[in-house]
């Protein structure tokens, strides 16, 4: 069973920043896409970036230019720096890992990030 952990959510003024990890245990296959959705209130999960086993990233445009995604296979932790953070960011953060040969995903409980004006 795969877990995912995340932590580094919180208050922040704007302008600020936070860093998100997250740390997956368990059996993992070693290709995978690991990376942030966020949730705000009354809203779809939305992709906010992810990064592949092999270092390939795909973001959401409003996000590129202040948040920035890397990972650390041997440790299967990813993690998420954002800074300039705006109100707009304001959500719940999950972290995801999907593994392409099962088409398994899987989940953190999610963590907030609340960006006050």
């Amino acid at each position: 069973q795969v877990q995912l952990v995340e932590s580094g959510g919180g208050l922040v003024q704007a302008g600020g920043s936070l860093r998100l990890s997250c740390a997956a245990s368990g059996v993992i296959l070693s290709i995978n896409t690991m990376g942030w959705y966020r949730q705000a209130p009354g809203k779809q999960r939305d992709l906010v970036a992810i990064i592949t086993s092999g270092g390939r990233i795909n973001s959401l445009d409003s996000v590129k230019g202040r948040f920035t995604i890397s990972r650390d296979s041997a440790k299967n932790t990813v993690y998420l720096q954002m800074n300039s953070l705006k109100p707009e960011d304001t959500a719940v953060y999950y972290c995801n890992l999907y593994t392409p040969r099962d088409q398994k995903d899987y989940w953190g409980q999610g963590t907030q990030v609340t960006v006050s004006s």
